[in-house]
Protein backbone atom coordinates (compact mmCIF):
# COMPACT_ATOMS: atom_id res chain seq x y z
CA UNK A 1 0.00 0.00 0.00
CA UNK A 2 1.35 3.46 -0.94
CA UNK A 3 2.31 5.59 2.04
CA UNK A 4 0.46 8.91 2.42
CA UNK A 5 2.54 11.97 1.71
CA UNK A 6 1.79 13.35 5.18
CA UNK A 7 0.38 11.48 8.17
CA UNK A 8 -0.33 13.38 11.38
CA UNK A 9 -1.59 11.32 14.32
CA UNK A 10 -2.84 12.52 17.72
CA UNK A 11 -0.76 15.70 17.56
CA UNK A 12 -0.91 17.75 20.77
CA UNK A 13 0.65 21.19 21.25
CA UNK A 14 0.40 23.24 24.46
CA UNK A 15 1.53 26.77 25.19
CA UNK A 16 1.61 26.89 28.97
CA UNK A 17 -1.90 25.98 30.06
CA UNK A 18 -3.40 26.60 26.63
CA UNK A 19 -3.99 23.58 24.39
CA UNK A 20 -3.40 24.82 20.84
CA UNK A 21 -3.78 21.38 19.20
CA UNK A 22 -5.70 18.60 20.88
CA UNK A 23 -4.90 15.14 19.42
CA UNK A 24 -5.16 16.35 15.83
CA UNK A 25 -4.97 13.69 13.11
CA UNK A 26 -5.04 14.01 9.33
CA UNK A 27 -3.71 12.23 6.25
CA UNK A 28 -2.65 13.84 3.00
CA UNK A 29 -2.48 11.37 0.14
CA UNK A 30 -0.14 11.57 -2.84
CA UNK A 31 -1.21 14.14 -5.46
CA UNK A 32 -4.02 15.41 -3.25
CA UNK A 33 -5.04 18.97 -2.52
CA UNK A 34 -6.01 19.01 1.15
CA UNK A 35 -7.64 22.09 2.65
CA UNK A 36 -7.39 23.04 6.32
CA UNK A 37 -10.00 25.51 7.50
CA UNK A 38 -11.37 26.82 10.76
CA UNK A 39 -12.20 30.06 12.57
CA UNK A 40 -9.45 32.38 13.81
CA UNK A 41 -7.44 30.74 16.57
CA UNK A 42 -8.46 27.23 15.53
CA UNK A 43 -4.84 26.03 15.36
CA UNK A 44 -4.25 25.99 11.60
CA UNK A 45 -0.91 27.81 11.54
CA UNK A 46 0.19 26.00 14.71
CA UNK A 47 -0.32 22.75 12.82
CA UNK A 48 1.86 24.00 9.95
CA UNK A 49 4.53 25.15 12.41
CA UNK A 50 4.58 21.73 14.07
CA UNK A 51 4.89 19.94 10.71
CA UNK A 52 7.75 22.25 9.72
CA UNK A 53 9.65 21.82 12.98
CA UNK A 54 9.23 25.37 14.26
CA UNK A 55 7.76 24.06 17.50
CA UNK A 56 7.92 20.80 19.40
CA UNK A 57 4.63 18.99 20.06
CA UNK A 58 3.95 17.48 23.47
CA UNK A 59 2.41 14.38 21.93
CA UNK A 60 1.63 12.58 18.69
CA UNK A 61 3.54 11.72 15.54
CA UNK A 62 4.18 13.25 12.12
CA UNK A 63 5.29 11.08 9.21
CA UNK A 64 6.31 12.15 5.72
CA UNK A 65 6.20 9.40 3.10
CA UNK A 66 6.33 6.82 5.86
CA UNK A 67 9.33 8.38 7.64
CA UNK A 68 9.19 10.09 11.03
CA UNK A 69 9.40 13.85 10.57
CA UNK A 70 9.45 15.06 14.18
CA UNK A 71 12.85 16.41 15.17
CA UNK A 72 13.76 17.47 11.63
CA UNK A 73 15.23 20.97 11.54
CA UNK A 74 13.23 23.44 9.41
CA UNK A 75 16.20 24.18 7.14
CA UNK A 76 16.40 20.49 6.19
CA UNK A 77 12.81 20.30 4.91
CA UNK A 78 13.63 21.39 1.35
CA UNK A 79 16.06 18.50 0.92
CA UNK A 80 13.29 16.11 1.98
CA UNK A 81 10.89 17.56 -0.57
CA UNK A 82 8.79 19.85 1.64
CA UNK A 83 8.27 23.56 0.90
CA UNK A 84 6.13 26.15 2.63
CA UNK A 85 4.93 29.67 2.05
CA UNK A 86 4.22 32.02 4.94
CA UNK A 87 1.23 34.26 5.65
CA UNK A 88 3.42 37.30 5.04
CA UNK A 89 5.24 37.75 1.77
CA UNK A 90 8.76 37.43 3.18
CA UNK A 91 10.45 38.63 -0.03
CA UNK A 92 13.83 40.35 0.10
CA UNK A 93 13.21 43.86 -1.24
CA UNK A 94 16.86 44.41 -2.23
CA UNK A 95 16.95 41.35 -4.51
CA UNK A 96 15.30 40.97 -7.88
CA UNK A 97 12.32 38.67 -8.30
CA UNK A 98 14.59 36.15 -10.02
CA UNK A 99 17.11 36.26 -7.18
CA UNK A 100 14.32 35.81 -4.63
CA UNK A 101 13.13 32.70 -6.46
CA UNK A 102 16.64 31.26 -6.73
CA UNK A 103 16.89 31.47 -2.94
CA UNK A 104 14.18 28.84 -2.70
CA UNK A 105 16.52 26.15 -4.01
CA UNK A 106 18.35 23.92 -1.54
CA UNK A 107 21.27 23.71 -4.02
CA UNK A 108 23.22 26.95 -3.84
CA UNK A 109 26.74 27.91 -4.92
CA UNK A 110 29.34 27.89 -2.16
CA UNK A 111 29.98 31.46 -1.04
CA UNK A 112 33.75 31.27 -1.51
CA UNK A 113 33.36 29.59 -4.90
CA UNK A 114 31.02 32.33 -6.06
CA UNK A 115 33.31 35.02 -4.68
CA UNK A 116 36.30 33.61 -6.55
CA UNK A 117 34.34 32.94 -9.73
CA UNK A 118 35.10 29.22 -9.75
CA UNK A 119 33.73 27.41 -12.83
CA UNK A 120 31.65 24.90 -10.83
CA UNK A 121 29.98 27.70 -8.87
CA UNK A 122 29.33 29.65 -12.07
CA UNK A 123 27.72 26.62 -13.72
CA UNK A 124 25.48 25.96 -10.72
CA UNK A 125 24.46 29.60 -10.57
CA UNK A 126 23.52 29.62 -14.27
CA UNK A 127 21.57 26.39 -13.84
CA UNK A 128 19.61 27.77 -10.88
CA UNK A 129 18.80 30.99 -12.72
CA UNK A 130 17.55 28.93 -15.65
CA UNK A 131 15.36 26.84 -13.37
CA UNK A 132 14.02 29.97 -11.67
CA UNK A 133 13.08 31.46 -15.05
CA UNK A 134 11.26 28.24 -15.94
CA UNK A 135 9.25 28.43 -12.73
CA UNK A 136 8.44 32.10 -13.30
CA UNK A 137 7.33 31.25 -16.83
CA UNK A 138 5.06 28.50 -15.52
CA UNK A 139 3.41 31.04 -13.24
CA UNK A 140 3.15 33.60 -16.04
CA UNK A 141 5.45 36.19 -14.47
CA UNK A 142 8.80 35.73 -16.24
CA UNK A 143 8.52 39.30 -17.55
CA UNK A 144 9.12 40.72 -14.05
CA UNK A 145 12.22 38.60 -13.32
CA UNK A 146 14.48 41.66 -13.09
CA UNK A 147 12.06 43.80 -11.06
CA UNK A 148 12.35 44.39 -7.33
CA UNK A 149 9.42 43.07 -5.24
CA UNK A 150 8.29 46.51 -3.97
CA UNK A 151 7.68 47.55 -7.60
CA UNK A 152 5.44 44.53 -8.28
CA UNK A 153 1.66 44.40 -7.54
CA UNK A 154 0.67 42.52 -4.40
CA UNK A 155 -1.12 39.74 -6.29
CA UNK A 156 1.98 39.11 -8.38
CA UNK A 157 4.17 39.08 -5.26
CA UNK A 158 1.98 36.25 -3.94
CA UNK A 159 2.84 34.25 -7.05
CA UNK A 160 6.53 35.04 -6.53
CA UNK A 161 6.53 33.42 -3.08
CA UNK A 162 4.90 30.31 -4.57
CA UNK A 163 7.57 30.32 -7.29
CA UNK A 164 10.26 30.47 -4.61
CA UNK A 165 8.71 27.47 -2.85
CA UNK A 166 8.53 25.55 -6.15
CA UNK A 167 12.28 26.00 -6.63
CA UNK A 168 12.74 23.31 -3.97
CA UNK A 169 10.95 20.87 -6.35
CA UNK A 170 8.72 19.71 -3.48
CA UNK A 171 6.61 16.60 -3.19
CA UNK A 172 4.63 18.40 -0.47
CA UNK A 173 3.76 22.09 -0.74
CA UNK A 174 2.27 23.87 2.27
CA UNK A 175 0.44 27.09 1.38
CA UNK A 176 -0.44 29.38 4.28
CA UNK A 177 -3.31 31.70 3.24
CA UNK A 178 -2.26 32.03 -0.41
CA UNK A 179 -5.51 33.78 -1.40
CA UNK A 180 -5.44 36.50 1.27
CA UNK A 181 -5.63 39.96 -0.25
CA UNK A 182 -6.25 38.71 -3.79
CA UNK A 183 -8.94 39.93 -6.14
CA UNK A 184 -11.50 37.52 -7.62
CA UNK A 185 -9.54 37.39 -10.87
CA UNK A 186 -6.30 36.66 -9.04
CA UNK A 187 -8.00 33.91 -7.02
CA UNK A 188 -9.22 32.32 -10.23
CA UNK A 189 -5.63 32.32 -11.50
CA UNK A 190 -4.43 30.82 -8.20
CA UNK A 191 -7.13 28.15 -8.42
CA UNK A 192 -5.82 27.05 -11.84
CA UNK A 193 -2.21 27.12 -10.62
CA UNK A 194 -2.83 24.98 -7.54
CA UNK A 195 -4.90 22.55 -9.60
CA UNK A 196 -2.03 22.12 -12.06
CA UNK A 197 0.47 21.49 -9.26
CA UNK A 198 -1.50 18.46 -8.13
CA UNK A 199 -0.14 16.53 -11.10
CA UNK A 200 3.31 16.34 -9.49
CA UNK A 201 2.91 17.00 -5.76
CA UNK A 202 0.56 17.07 -2.78
CA UNK A 203 -0.65 20.51 -1.68
CA UNK A 204 -1.97 21.47 1.75
CA UNK A 205 -3.77 24.82 1.89
CA UNK A 206 -4.62 26.78 5.03
CA UNK A 207 -7.10 29.45 4.00
CA UNK A 208 -9.95 31.65 5.28
CA UNK A 209 -11.70 31.86 1.91
CA UNK A 210 -14.09 28.91 2.20
CA UNK A 211 -15.32 29.04 -1.39
CA UNK A 212 -11.73 28.89 -2.63
CA UNK A 213 -10.89 25.88 -0.43
CA UNK A 214 -14.11 24.10 -1.40
CA UNK A 215 -13.33 24.59 -5.08
CA UNK A 216 -9.74 23.30 -5.10
CA UNK A 217 -9.67 20.55 -2.44
CA UNK A 218 -10.26 16.83 -2.69
CA UNK A 219 -10.44 16.57 1.10
CA UNK A 220 -10.82 19.13 3.89
CA UNK A 221 -9.98 19.05 7.59
CA UNK A 222 -11.82 21.51 9.84
CA UNK A 223 -10.26 22.69 13.11
CA UNK A 224 -11.96 24.52 15.96
CA UNK A 225 -10.32 25.33 19.29
CA UNK A 226 -7.44 23.01 18.37
CA UNK A 227 -9.62 19.97 17.64
CA UNK A 228 -10.62 18.30 14.40
CA UNK A 229 -14.40 18.71 14.21
CA UNK A 230 -14.85 17.39 10.67
CA UNK A 231 -12.92 15.76 7.85
CA UNK A 232 -14.07 14.70 4.42
CA UNK A 233 -14.90 15.84 0.92
CA UNK A 234 -16.14 19.38 0.26
CA UNK A 235 -19.68 17.98 0.04
CA UNK A 236 -19.27 16.35 3.46
CA UNK A 237 -18.07 19.62 4.97
CA UNK A 238 -20.84 21.76 3.46
CA UNK A 239 -23.48 19.61 5.10
CA UNK A 240 -21.78 19.29 8.50
CA UNK A 241 -23.78 20.82 11.33
CA UNK A 242 -20.81 21.28 13.69
CA UNK A 243 -18.83 23.14 11.01
CA UNK A 244 -21.76 25.50 10.41
CA UNK A 245 -22.02 26.19 14.14
CA UNK A 246 -18.27 26.84 14.41
CA UNK A 247 -18.37 29.46 11.66
CA UNK A 248 -21.80 30.98 12.11
CA UNK A 249 -22.61 30.30 15.75
CA UNK A 250 -25.74 28.38 14.81
CA UNK A 251 -26.75 25.38 12.79
CA UNK A 252 -27.76 25.87 9.16
CA UNK A 253 -29.25 23.51 6.61
CA UNK A 254 -26.87 21.96 4.01
CA UNK A 255 -28.31 24.14 1.24
CA UNK A 256 -27.76 27.30 3.30
CA UNK A 257 -24.24 26.19 4.11
CA UNK A 258 -23.42 25.68 0.44
CA UNK A 259 -24.74 29.11 -0.44
CA UNK A 260 -22.63 30.80 2.18
CA UNK A 261 -19.45 28.73 1.69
Amino acid sequence: MEQPTLDVADLTVRFGGVVALDRVSLRVEANEIHGIIGPNGAGKTTLFNAVCGFLRPQGGTISYRGRALLGTAPHHLARLGIARTLQGLGLWPGLTVLENVVMGSHARPHFLGSLLGMPAADRLERRLRGQALEVLSELGIADIADARPPAVPYGVQKRVIIARALMARPALLLLDEPASGLSSREMDRLHKLVGSLRQRMSVVVVEHHLDFVMAISQRITVLNFGRVIASGTPADIRGNREVSEAYLGQAVTPSEGAAGA
